[in-house]
């Protein structure tokens, strides 16, 4: 199976293949189109490349590319970030410093990449993303359940699937640096999905930031809080891919 993506590059890499950073797209009925991002833009200025894929669930393929993911075969999507792994050396980029970045169902990908595949991903952005299916469906606000219950599954039915699907439930594989942002009043995806997620990994002795906005629901709505987690988020990558390196930014 093809996995559509888009890719853009930096302008100068100096000879070298150039660290990745995969950004995930939410929903998981959502797509990513060529629209102008700034967070792209700015990743791209600082020298990375952005590789912006749109994994099976995603809308705009087709009814069938569109139900690929549903229920139990969630781990599914999985097989879609290994593929656009192994993609990456061939396009000229450094697969050896890949990260994940995604937002709501994208950070669960994000979590779900570092904990299911921690081999191909050297770090992870997550924002405002599901660490645990259980949790989430038990927690998330009311009016949503049953709607988000026939995406993920049902916790009367398929409860034991949910759990094998959660990155939290495999905490102990992940090894790569996170870097976490919740909405301390976010409704959909409740701040303890960040928080249950960021002491299961801290306790192995993993590095892992946690950003939480008071004023913030589901995601950053407000500009000024973009403008101070964006460019923390960046500067961790920086950190944690290119240690001692310059940015390429000027």
């Amino acid at each position: 199976m093809t996995v559509p993506l888009q890719l853009y590059r930096p302008d100068s890499t100096a000879g070298a293949a150039p660290p990745v950073v995969v950004l995930l797209h939410g929903g998981p009925e959502g797509q990513s189109q060529p629209v102008f991002s700034p967070v792209v833009q700015a990743l791209v200025a600082r020298g990375y490349a952005v590789a912006v894929p749109n994994v099976r669930g995603s809308t705009g393929y087709g009814k069938r590319y569109y139900g690929l993911d549903d229920t139990t075969r969630r781990l599914d999507t999985l097989l879609d970030l290994a593929a656009v792994h192994s993609w990456l050396p061939g396009a000229g980029l450094d697969g050896a410093r890949a990260a994940l970045w995604g937002t709501s169902y994208g950070g669960y990908l994000v979590l779900a990449g570092c904990a299911f595949q921690p081999e191909l991903w050297g770090a992870g952005v997550d924002i405002v993303g599901i660490s645990d299916l259980v949790t989430f469906l038990e927690r998330t606000a009311g009016y949503r359940r049953a709607h988000r219950e026939r995406e993920y599954g049902a916790l009367a039915t398929d409860r034991e699937f949910l759990a094998a699907a959660s990155p939290l439930r495999r905490a102990d594989a992940i090894r790569a640096p996170l870097f976490v942002v919740h909405g301390a009043q976010d409704p959909r995806v409740p701040l303890g999905e960040a928080e249950q997620l960021v002491t299961a990994v801290r306790s192995r002795g993993v590095p892992c930031e946690l950003l939480v906005y008071d004023d913030e629901g589901h995601g950053l709505a407000r500009l000024a809080n973009r403008l101070d987690a964006h460019p923390r988020a960046m500067a961790f990558l920086d950190r944690v891919l290119r240690p001692g390196g310059r940015r390429e930014d000027g």
